[in-house]
């Protein structure tokens, strides 16, 4: 066999090995994407499953999305009012989002536009580790360190209310916002930057006149995420809002997230009783707001890449 036939031969293997790879790789992202859509659709199919039940011929919508009594356990009238809790809810995830956004946007503007290579990428590595601790671990901080300071700084009987965990809930939030921030903040073209800087700008001039708006669907979509974040966030919420079910007139009242009555109830329900079908109802809630939430900053992200 000539030399000639021999390499022809073997660039014909190893074309067929990696036609074969790439046919097997293929195959597992299609798997991998399958398994995620049915794994969403199956949990959907779960929660309204057990939910379900609860709309029954006694069901009150108006009651249940206006009344602010949640008292499933009461033995002559058991009242399944979600006001108080989606209240509680909007309150300390509004807070949040307020409370991450300055840091989130200034982290992100530093990074992107500030930081010098090696900062970046160390900077980008610990924002990356501040997302990765537990949400147990935030809410043990909002116990023990902001409980007591919110005490002392504003002389309220109790720290554990929407001021506490908006924080901790912010500051769980920061990291997510951050990286989509500083993604959608370098997504702008450096045409963009070059041009103001031509034209005699300088460089917060060239951020806040042309980088931001350039950048502001991006971080659109930071914020949703945040808020989606948020919204569905439950240990940490858990711990530093104070449980109490109510509805706020003020930063220092202590609330009751959906989440959290979730957590804290579902355990002590019997199976398949109108309590624990409620519970479920609440899932259902929550999971189709998070779903929208998420959907709108899809959409706007999908908006960014159509630019």
């Amino acid at each position: 066999m000539s030399t000639e036939s021999t390499i022809q031969r073997h660039t014909e293997d190893a074309r067929t090995r990696d036609w074969w790879f790439d046919r097997i790789m293929a195959g597992l992202v299609w798997l991998a994407g399958i398994s995620a859509i049915v794994a969403i659709v199956g949990i959907f199919v779960f929660i309204t499953k057990e939910g379900v039940g609860f709309f029954g011929p006694n069901f009150d919508i108006v009651e249940f999305f206006t009344s602010p009594l949640w008292r499933p356990t009461s033995e002559e009238n058991p009242t399944y009012g979600t006001m108080a809790l989606i209240v509680g809810t909007a309150s300390v995830t509004g807070f949040a989002v307020l409370t991450a956004i300055p840091f989130a946007l200034g982290a992100a503007i530093y990074i992107s536009e500030f930081a010098p290579p090696r900062a970046k990428e160390a900077l980008k590595v610990l924002v990356e580790l501040l997302a990765a601790i537990p949400s147990v671990v935030w809410g043990f901080i909002g116990l023990s360190i902001m409980n007591p300071l919110i005490i002392e700084l504003f002389n309220v009987p109790i720290g554990l209310n929407i001021l506490n965990a908006g924080v901790i809930l912010g500051l769980m939030s920061a990291p997510i916002m951050c990286t989509i921030a500083e993604d959608a903040l370098k997504a702008v073209p450096d045409k963009y930057r070059e041009a103001a800087e031509a034209l005699g700008a300088t460089k917060w001039q060239v951020i806040r006149q042309v980088v931001l708006p350039a950048g502001k669907n991006g971080l659109m979509a930071a914020a949703l995420l945040g808020v989606g974040r948020g919204f569905g966030e439950t240990m940490a919420v858990l711990m530093a809002s104070g449980h109490s079910i109510n509805i706020p007139n003020s930063p220092f009242d202590s609330v009751r997230a959906l989440t959290a009555t979730i957590a804290a109830e579902l355990g002590e329900t019997a199976n398949g009783s109108e309590h624990y079908q409620a519970l479920f109802t609440l899932g259902i809630l929550l999971f189709v707001v998070t779903f929208f939430i998420n959907l709108s900053a899809d959409i706007v992200v999908r908006g960014i890449r159509r630019k």
